[in-house]
């Protein structure tokens, strides 16, 4: 395999995904977002917003749909999804109380809205097959290590729907400048960067038996992002 070289973003050859494998272990996961979710709203905003509004509008959400998100965080994109479905099933599960803490209040501001918020983990889904039309996943997949996605992917192929939509945002390889310093942050200190670093996950979701739609790179605050639409 070719030696990769980067300057803040730009890159040749190929990276091995060993060099940026997760560092943070799941059992430390919980701890660690309960830490960040009084200020994960700012970075959201600042960072993330973009990817996560793309991520809203292709998965064209119609009223009446069953949909999961996993790692509901602090509610960002589930209150805009309870927002569109207000007569459909919504549920968002997350394994850190104090993000779920900061979504309850947040989603206190719909009146009305149908909607329910679990502690839950990725790994063992609290939900039957084929249950779901939609499924969300922001910005979980970056702090998965690698041996450990597979059983998730497996995860949210058996509760998707026969025709349902997934669609995914994480934190992706830089392509364009300046998008590298996050994986330098990342090498130096990974819970600076609340244990991220970059993926791609399209060859993982095809190789599940899913199709990939579309993949799109979005850039904001120099920090890089993929939305990734599939269907099974």
């Amino acid at each position: 395999m070719r030696k990769f070289l980067s300057c803040c973003g730009y890159s040749w050859g190929q990276r091995c995904e060993q060099d940026l494998d997760a560092r943070i272990p799941q059992k430390e996961i919980e701890t660690l977002y309960d830490s960040l979710s009084g200020i994960y709203d700012l970075w959201g905003t600042l960072a993330e917003s973009r990817a996560r509004n793309r991520a809203i509008e292709l998965a064209e959400i119609k009223d009446g749909q069953d949909i999961l998100e996993v790692a509901v965080g602090t509610g960002l994109a589930f209150y805009e999804i309870v927002k569109r479905n207000p007569n459909g099933r919504n549920l968002g599960i997350d394994i850190s109380p104090g993000m779920l803490a900061k979504a309850k209040k947040r989603l206190g501001k719909l009146s009305g809205a149908n909607y329910q918020l679990k502690l839950g983990s990725a790994f063992d889904l609290p939900a039957k097959d084929e249950e779901f039309d939609l499924v969300m996943n922001n910005y979980m997949f970056d702090l998965i290590a690698f041996k450990e996605m597979d059983r998730i992917l497996s995860e949210f192929y058996r509760v998707l729907k026969k025709g349902g939509k997934i669609i995914f945002v994480n934190m992706t390889v830089g392509e364009r400048f300046g998008s590298g310093l996050y994986d330098l942050i990342f090498r130096l200190s990974p819970k600076t960067i609340g244990g991220c670093r970059g993926i791609r996950l399209s060859e993982r979701l095809l190789n599940h038996g899913f199709q990939v739609v579309t993949r799109e790179f979005h850039q904001q605050l120099l920090f890089p992002s993929e939305v990734i639409v599939a269907h099974k």
